[in-house]
């Protein structure tokens, strides 16, 4: 099973097993990660999901659609790494992915 790898605020590292499939936002909901609320389930109405791509797996994930890139722009200090964790499905290769956790969400 793929893991990822949140770091939160002050650099503290949290890993979870996340199942092929499952939205990275499920999985930190599921191993209890704080920093990603994920307030709406994953519907995209909202932010609270919000994370920062590591640089060396940004180009290992599909681009944002326009209706994420949308939600991105009222989220709080977005960055050109800015993902919502709804929108990253693990797969295999994401195996190791890292994210980091805005101090808003905290």
């Amino acid at each position: 099973m793929p893991k990822a790898i949140f770091i939160d605020k002050d650099g503290g590292q949290y890993e979870a097993d996340i199942p092929v499939g499952q939205s990275l936002m499920e999985g930190a909901v599921d191993n209890m990660i704080d920093g990603i609320l994920g307030e709406c389930g994953g519907v995209m109405s909202c932010a609270t999901c919000h994370c920062y791509v590591a640089k060396e797996w940004e180009d290992k994930l599909p681009p944002a659609s326009e209706r994420e890139e949308d939600m991105l722009d009222m989220a709080i200090e977005p960055q050109d790494n800015s993902r919502l964790s709804c929108q990253i499905e693990m797969t295999d290769e994401l195996d190791g992915i890292t994210v980091y956790l805005p101090r808003s969400q905290f």
